[in-house]
């Protein structure tokens, strides 16, 4: 008798998108670092950084299809969501632990929760965090009415496991022509939200951006949708359509290619993200702005991306460590950035060269905390889950 396994290993990654995917989850920190500062001292330097969340999913629906549309007649829907479940559960099971055990350091008038809410609260919060179960607002402990006050960019994973269904049981069967239909119609919610159109009635004033997301009510879980659909529906496209495009001379099948492109794409991100305000906040103009980064600019990056090659070792390092950084990076800053927040609001009358270095701190500890929790705890529990969960072996007479 000889014993296999069905597992089926990665395919070969596309470096230049990790690191972009890292260049993006820094730009998120530096946002919300900035963020912190916006209702006390009316700055914001990194005006649009909430669209790396948009950029992310059009990149988590390119992978999604790349990884796996050729692979179901050798993988099952629950073989696949276990593959899914491993690759991102554990990271957000550490961030809720973070930021349950910083939790009550962030005591503050901006968020009156912390020490006003009760235990069974605290500790049923925190279970569904572990869970990946979406708190409602009244489960609300901090104030905001996230659906983990213990770490707030965890809706954007909520929606991303919403995709990852949506995909396997849907959007893989369907050909590239009804795709691209979807696609362009979902297109459709994106400018109901940038252009403030608001068709369905479901805000008091027009919004022009598609700042939200993070809460259970009508109009954040439809700014949540609508920042889902369109940008993991065009990446799952993109990756539709390139290998069709494929020959020798171009082998990724992508028709925008650089020499360099990592880097130019890196910078055209950074400008994107970077991009003051246009005619003010809460107007047509930056919400157009908005609209074209997320419908035609962020696609294009993509495009570039997987066009392009890192062709020195400094590059291909470089593209590595963002990579392996992105997530956990992502994931786990939250809690320190609530811990800032406080410190802000408790100390605005500190030097400007104090807050500075609590900014510098904040971001360099983000990284230290997400790197080491890369290495020592997410690489060996995903091995462990996949040498014991999801290679199943199956013993041949």
């Amino acid at each position: 008798m000889a014993t296999t396994t069905t597992y089926l290993a990665s395919k070969p990654r596309y470096d230049t998108l990790d690191g972009l995917r890292g260049v993006a989850s820094l730009m998120v920190i530096l946002f919300h670092c900035f963020e912190t500062y916006n209702p006390v001292f009316g700055t914001q330097i990194i005006n649009h950084g909430y669209l790396a969340v948009d950029f992310f999913f059009v990149l988590s629906g390119f992978v999604i299809g790349y990884a796996y549309d050729d692979r179901w007649d050798k993988m099952t829907t629950w073989g696949f969501l276990k593959r899914r479940l491993v690759r991102l559960q554990p990271m957000v099971i550490m961030g809720t632990v973070i930021g349950a055990s910083l939790y009550f350091f962030s005591a503050c008038d901006g968020f009156p929760g912390v020490l006003n809410s009760p235990l069974w609260k605290v500790a049923l919060c925190f279970l569904m965090g572990i869970l990946m179960i979406p708190c409602s607002p009244g489960l609300d402990i901090r104030g905001w009415q996230e659906t983990n006050s213990f770490n707030g960019p965890n809706w954007s994973l909520t929606y991303e496991y919403i995709g990852n269904i949506l995909y396997a049981l849907i959007f893989r069967r369907l050909p590239k022509y009804v795709l691209a239909v979807l696609c362009v119609a979902c297109a459709f919610f994106t400018l109901d939200l940038t252009l403030g159109w608001d068709v369905f009635g479901l805000f008091d004033s027009p919004k022009y951006d598609v700042i939200g997301g993070w809460s259970l009510t009508s109009q954040q879980i439809y700014i949540g949708f609508a920042r889902l659909l369109y940008p993991f529906l065009c990446g799952l496209l993109i990756s539709r359509i390139l290998p069709a495009r494929m020959s020798e001379a171009n082998p990724s099948g992508s028709p925008l290619r650089l020499r360099g492109g990592f880097w130019w794409a890196s910078l055209i991100l950074v400008v994107l993200f970077s991009m003051p305000q246009i005619c003010g906040r809460s107007g047509v103009a930056d919400g157009l702005y908005q609209a074209i980064s997320i419908i035609v600019l962020f696609p294009l990056v993509v495009l570039l991306g997987a066009g392009s090659r890192t062709t020195d070792a400094f590059s291909t390092k470089a593209c590595k460590f963002l990579g392996e950084l992105s997530y956990p990076l992502y994931i786990t800053h939250y809690p320190l950035m609530y811990l800032q927040m406080a410190w802000v609001q408790n100390h605005q009358e500190a030097h400007l060269w104090q807050h500075i270095a609590v900014n510098m701190g904040v971001v360099a500890m983000s990284i230290i905390v997400a790197w080491g929790c890369y290495k020592m705890y997410d690489l060996p529990v995903r091995s462990w889950l996949t040498d014991h969960w999801l290679k199943r072996k199956v013993v041949q007479k």
